[in-house]
Order: C-alpha cells, then structure tokens, then sequence
C-alpha cells in the first residue's frame, strides 16, 4: 500500500450532524452512486451505506484510515479508492455515469474540490458537503453581497446553491478554530455558462483581482476605453454583477474579437 498525503482533516464525532448531512442527499437514488470524499473513520460513511438504494464509493488519502474503513466497513472495501481526491479520475470508476458527491471536506483544499465538481459537472448533479463556514459563506452569497467573488460566480453559473445549516467547533475532534457549514449544489438544467468558457473564468478572475476598483479599470484588457468610460454599467464593482451579466459581458468580448 503506497502512502498518500494527509491533509490534516477534523474528524467529525457528532451522529445527528453526519445523518444530516447524508439526508442532504436528494438525487443520490436517481444516480445509483455515491461518492464520499475523505471518510476518515467512516462517520457519515455509515449512515450512508445504511441507504439502499445507491452504491457508496469512498475516496481516502490516509493509508491508516484506509485499513480501519477496511476493518470496520467491510461492506465498503471493494469501492474503496486509496487516493488523493485531486488526483482522482471519477472516469477510471464511473466511466461516463452520473454520480452524487458527499463529504466533511479538508478545509485547505476544500475549493479546490469545488473547482473539480465543476470540472466534472456533467456528471455531478448533486453536491452535499461540509466547509469552512467562510467557504460555504462565498458558494452561497449573492451579487452585492462583501463574500461574494469568483467561487460564487462558477459554482452559481452550473449549480443553483444552498446553505442547509452551521456546525460547531465541538462537533468535531479535534475541533477546528473556525465554524464549519454544510451546503447543497443542484445542479442546473442547463449547466454551462453559454458562452466561452476559458475566457468566462478568465474574465471573472481578472475583474475580482482588483474588487475594490471598478470594472471600467479592471476590464481595460478586454473592452475598448471609450466603451468602458461612456458606458455607466462600468461603473459597477466586480461584486455588484450575477453571473449571467458575467455571461452577457463575455460574449460581448467574444462578439468583437
């Protein structure tokens, strides 16, 4: 067994929380699958296997919580991935099937979970998990709102977002320094932004770097200065626009290229 990375996870230890967020779950039944990110010492993995009408998979970078799942959780050994989520192909495992995304996700590499849901959205319908409460603050808050930035507007282009409730430092063991919360994304009918999507991100990344300033500074690489200058919408910070005026805005920059 060849060791992985350990990203220092929180273990949680309260059973009504775990089964709240397994009860999160609404579409897991239509995919047939789960996919539970970091298990640790399986518990919300036990509430899930206890579901009968989906399959659990688990994904664990920690070799000593992979032997104790396979003690424990016999049931769960042969859908027991010992990876790196990061490294993970969900194709090597699901193929080009459908599957859910459930877990109590490591805080320091919790968005970049998030970016590799989205990366694979077409398969993801359903995310349920758990964040640092700032994390799932950003997911969640709408335009104008002082957490509302680059996370927000990708997450909320593919997936319509929900905040379902906040978990105490005492929840977990050991208990973090920060508040935890668990969120929900569904995902949308249709789940692309309808535009380029390279030149999307890179657009909404380039107007947050500088969102103290207006975007008639920050769009100065992608739009004429007398456009920018006479047009009053410009005038707006990055964090007043939704992401189909991010959208809108992209395929006005496509339309003059």
């Amino acid at each position: 067994m060849q060791a992985k990375k350990s990203y220092g996870q929180h273990f949680l230890k309260d059973d009504s929380i775990a089964a709240g967020v397994a009860e999160g779950l609404l579409q897991a039944a239509q995919t047939g699958r789960v996919l539970e990110v970091g298990p640790g010492m399986g518990m919300l993995t036990k509430h899930l296997l206890a579901r009968k009408d989906f399959e659990t998979w688990a994904v664990e970078a920690d070799g000593d919580m992979v032997t104790y799942l396979q003690k424990h959780y016999p049931q769960l050994s042969d859908r027991l991935i010992f990876k790196d989520f990061l490294e993970f192909d969900p194709v090597e495992t699901f193929g080009t099937a459908p599957f859910c995304l459930i877990g109590n996700f490591p805080y320091n590499i919790s968005t970049q979970i998030l970016f590799k849901l989205l990366d694979y959205r077409a398969q993801i319908p359903e995310m349920v998990g758990m964040f640092q409460k700032e994390v799932a603050d950003r997911v969640v808050a709408p335009p104008g709102s002082k957490v509302y930035g680059i996370t927000s507007v990708f997450a909320q282009a593919s997936y319509n977002t929900e905040y379902l409730f906040t978990v105490k430092q005492d929840a977990f063991n050991p208990p973090p320094k920060v508040l935890s919360a668990v969120i929900r994304l569904t995902r949308k009918a249709v789940f692309d932004p309808g535009c380029d999507e390279k030149l999307f991100r890179h657009l909404v990344k380039t107007a947050f770097n500088q969102r103290r300033k207006m975007l008639r500074n920050t769009l100065k690489p992608f739009l004429p200065a007398e456009k920018l200058m006479e047009d009053p919408f410009f005038q707006q910070r990055p964090e007043q626009l939704s992401w189909e005026q991010y959208r809108d805005l992209t395929l006005m920059i496509q339309a003059k290229s």
